[in-house]
């Protein structure tokens, strides 16, 4: 399999995952709780999520980059 490919596949199972992750019933599990450490746990979820999106879309292109 080609690596373009894989990269390719790569992001998408990442993108879905970020839908999941970004979804209404899994964030409204998170407006339920209270603050942890004086910030809303709902912003808490949703920057980590973001972040770690954004982590991931990272290590994956540099890890193709790396590559070739």
């Amino acid at each position: 399999m080609p690596r373009a490919t894989l990269v390719r596949q790569r992001l998408l199972a990442l993108f879905l995952a970020g839908l999941l992750l970004l979804s209404s019933p899994l964030v409204g599990q998170f407006e339920a709780l209270d603050r942890l450490l004086g910030i809303p746990a709902l912003l808490i979820y949703l920057f980590l999520a973001w972040a770690a999106i954004i982590g991931l879309a990272a290590w994956i292109l540099s890890r193709a980059r790396d590559r070739h």
